[in-house]
């Protein structure tokens, strides 16, 4: 008996046959643009007959697999190269976006059957986005006429929320925003966008994809300021956005301009170089006491990391308050002004819990630092609070007031015994 291990035989130089199931099927699109193109043909301008003919299709063609080539089809008539140019090798249409009347009422109609089509079939709706994001790329491949069309429905496409803010960014594209395609073009967008909805939505759906203080990226960076933006959308019809644009970039020099005077708190600056500093911004940027005053409060009452405990925060508040008093008292110089700040105290006071008991504290001390006004606080009590803790606050300033009301009618009767 033969005792030695035998060698296992083994295959070499041998060759599988890969079943026909597990092939990936190779990327062609020929056949399916020709059967969406020949469908187009027979359906002709009827868009509901379009519309019938794009859902009973998706059964029997790969919308999945195609998507792009279909949305290509429908906006421009066949398959786009890079750049916009329509492939001429293969069969394409007349009947699509590009082609059709260019008013307000035929975007409408066409946006119904983008609708329709993503709404039977939700998968698309990824392809879509990406499509018009592309599309928008391509604007100098087309034509003035077929850039208004796209601009048209891409508006109304936003306004009824088939499609996100986000696809605004492609207009930023350099290659796009120079010889002035992307401002044009966000013309005749946010014209339908606004008449669709209002100006109101346009903001939430721009702050919504961070692009409400991208706006001035539509234009040349030597053409990229607030005045150019705003004579530019006004004299197009657009005050509207063009006013959108001009708040967006006064709320972003508010923020710089805090987040400034706090850097300016924690290195210890004095107040003197930090109130010109405040001053020359007031004047270069058009803000007003009564704006400044509640930036330089959010400033003082961020700059100092509170104690969490509610008795230990009022002395602490107090003795931060009377530090920066002097800082207060320089940008309430008008009765409206203190009016604000004690508005700015209360919603601080409410929204920060441990704050609620230091409130009277805080305002007496303002007042002794000569910050705020018998006439002020007196005003504030009986007409000009907010609600926001209302019964709590004035429960707390009850004898102070009538302190104050007392001292104000000795004042008075002390004058008519002189005179």
């Amino acid at each position: 008996m033969n005792n030695q291990k035998q060698q296992k035989p083994t295959l070499t130089g041998q060759r599988f046959k890969t079943r026909k199931r597990d092939e990936k099927e190779r990327f062609d699109p020929t056949q399916f643009q020709e059967s969406i193109v020949q469908g187009l043909n027979q359906t002709g301008s009827d868009l509901e007959a379009v519309a019938k003919f794009l859902d009973a299709s998706g059964a029997k063609l790969d919308y999945r697999r195609y998507a792009e080539t279909l949305f290509d089809i429908l906006v421009a008539g066949g398959m786009l190269a890079p750049g916009g140019s329509i492939s001429d090798d293969l069969t394409r249409t007349e009947f699509c976006l590009f082609t059709a009347q260019e008013d307000l009422e035929t975007m409408q109609a066409y946006a119904q059957v983008f609708n329709k089509l993503i709404r039977r079939y939700k998968y698309l709706e990824k392809g879509f986005e990406e499509e018009i994001k592309k599309l928008l790329l391509f604007l100098k491949g087309f034509t003035e006429s077929e850039r208004n069309k796209l601009a048209m429905l891409t508006g109304i496409l936003l306004a009824n929320g088939n499609i996100s803010a986000a696809v605004i960014g492609s207009l930023f594209n350099e290659n796009v925003v120079k010889e002035g395609v992307s401002a044009a073009f966000a013309v005749k967008l946010f014209k339908s966008w606004i008449y669709e909805r209002d100006i109101n939505a346009v903001a939430v759906a721009l702050r919504k994809v961070s692009m409400d203080n991208r706006l001035m990226e539509l234009f040349p960076a030597n053409k990229r300021s607030c005045e150019h933006f705003s004579k530019y959308f006004t004299d197009a019809g657009l005050k509207e956005l063009s006013d959108f644009a001009r708040n967006q970039e006064a709320i972003g020099s508010r923020k710089e301009l805090q987040k400034e005077l706090q850097e300016m708190m924690a290195r210890g600056d004095n107040f003197k170089d930090i109130i010109a500093y405040v001053r020359e911004e007031m004047k270069k940027t058009s803000i007003s006491e009564q704006l400044m005053i509640g930036i330089v409060w959010s400033s003082v009452m961020s700059c100092v990391e509170w104690n969490k405990k509610e008795e230990l925060v009022c002395e602490q508040s107090i003795k931060h308050l009377k530090q920066y008093s002097p800082l207060l008292k320089a940008f309430t110089s008008q009765g409206a002004s203190e009016i604000i700040l004690l508005v700015k105290i209360q919603e601080y006071c409410y929204d920060n819990i441990h704050f609620m008991k230091a409130f009277q504290k805080i305002v007496v001390l303002l007042y002794k630092a000569d910050v705020l006004s018998e006439e002020a606080i007196l005003k504030w009590y009986t007409e000009a609070h907010v609600a926001k803790g209302k019964s709590v606050f004035l429960e707390q300033m009850k004898k102070f007031v009538e302190w104050l009301k007392h001292a104000e009618e000795e004042s008075e009767s002390e004058e008519e015994e002189e005179n």
